[in-house]
């Protein structure tokens, strides 16, 4: 059976981030507004927009991606997985695997959500696995703390949300564009 075209960009990289392989959706996302069939070297460009877009320039004392990119008015959210592999080398190789996902419509970035509700880093991580319908336990798993430091986050974003449930954090985040 023949699978449908993602709209997920999908990128794979060696361990000093550049370019192993991608998919067409990655180049559209990333080297928007150029037309991807009209671009004359994709790979080129598309390796320095990782370089550019995707790398976390303000984390100077080691590289880490960014959380989100903009593409046009398109807001995606950037998902990393570090791989290791043996490909018949004595030590393992590293890569990492990067998804582009089209960001929840009328949700606020996490930018916006931190300004907003004075949010630290890792709430605002917390809230975006909320978003994503993940329990506690798999949110602390993703973010390697124990569970109950994840309610402990949950809690201090009600506070500053100044709602009672988790249902109540996900409400505010997604209609919070409208109701102002």
């Amino acid at each position: 059976m023949p699978m449908a075209p993602s709209d997920s960009g999908f990128l794979l990289l060696d361990a000093e981030f550049n370019l192993i392989a991608s998919n067409d959706p990655a180049l559209r996302i990333l080297c928007f507004p150029s037309e991807a069939s009209r671009i004359k070297q994709p790979r080129t460009l598309l390796a320095d927009r990782v370089r550019t877009s995707l790398i976390d320039h303000q984390q100077r004392e080691r590289k880490v991606f960014v959380r989100e990119v903009q593409s046009g008015k398109r807001r995606y959210v950037c998902k990393t997985f570090q791989i290791s592999y043996n490909n018949g080398h004595a030590t393992p190789q590293t890569a990492f695997a990067v998804l582009l996902e089209r960001g929840a419509a009328g949700s606020m970035s996490s930018t916006e959500l931190s300004e907003r509700f004075a949010l630290t880093q890792r709430e605002c991580e917390t809230v975006e696995y909320l978003l994503q319908g993940l329990t506690s336990k798999e949110i602390a798993a993703r973010m390697k703390i124990s569970p109950n430091t994840v309610k402990a986050f949950l809690r201090l974003v009600m506070v500053k949300m100044k709602v009672s449930t988790r249902s109540g954090i996900a409400g505010k985040v997604t209609g919070s564009r409208t109701s102002n």
